[in-house]
């Protein structure tokens, strides 16, 4: 039997060799998952390569706008997606249903409007599944569409939506039509400067939004772009 004696060196080759061959693996591994979670549940935007946009209207306010926001909807032949918070569902069933009834697309926004990139994947899944029964409960349909509020998320907020069978939707253009600043005119500007191709237009139920909404309609149609739903845009 012989007797290898390794100087300093040597061994400290050998534990930097094993140890990457522990790490890089683990490494490689998850960010293969992330990208998959990623790339399978993500949308800033439609994946159709043609004239036509979607409207996103999360709420969690603003019921006084609705209406006249449906009305704009109605006269205009337009259907969008509605991304309620579960708590305003609960607390609006009549009006959630009149979306429904009206043939708008419901997603969910989660329960409560929080940071979710700050919850664990524990807490990501309660809250989008706790407005999950909610919504499901009053309009007897399931979302499949989950917005998180201002758009913030972290992988547990991917993983979590996928594993309820949701595609997370963000924007591509953002009217911030929330700010006090936002006027009729530069929410207008915000979505004329920026359109393009399979668009998500993000609004809320403001009185500037119901201002600006028919001259934003016009342009649309004028450019030859057809108005929907996340489902419209995205194959």
């Amino acid at each position: 039997m012989r007797l290898i004696i390794l100087n300093k060196k040597a061994l400290y080759l050998i534990l930097i060799i094993l140890l990457l061959s522990i790490v890089v693996p683990v490494i490689v591994i998850n960010r293969i998952k992330t990208e998959d979670v990623f790339n399978e549940n993500l949308y800033y935007q439609g994946t159709k390569d043609e004239k036509i946009i979607s409207f996103a209207c999360n709420i969690d306010w603003g019921n006084e706008y609705i209406d006249d926001m449906l009305q704009i909807f109605k006269e205009n032949n337009i259907k969008i997606t509605f991304f309620p918070t579960g708590r305003w569902a609960e607390n609006n069933i009549e009006l959630l249903k009149t979306i429904d009834i009206e043939g708008h697309e419901i997603g969910n926004h989660g329960y409560n409007h929080l940071d979710y990139d700050t919850l664990s994947y524990e807490k990501n899944y309660e809250e989008i599944e706790k407005a999950h029964v909610i919504i499901k409960d009053i309009i007897g349909k399931s979302p499949i569409y989950f917005a998180p509020p201002s758009g913030a998320y972290n992988d547990y907020t991917l993983e979590a939506a996928r594993d309820l069978n949701y595609k997370v939707i963000l924007w591509s253009i953002d009217t911030i039509d929330w700010r006090k600043d936002s006027v009729k005119e530069v929410i207008i500007k915000r979505v004329t400067d920026k359109i393009h191709n399979s668009a998500i237009i993000l609004m809320h139920p403001t009185n500037e939004t119901v201002k600006a909404l028919p001259e934003i309609i016009d342009f649309l149609f004028e450019k030859k772009y057809k108005i929907g739903t996340i489902s419209d845009v995205i194959y």
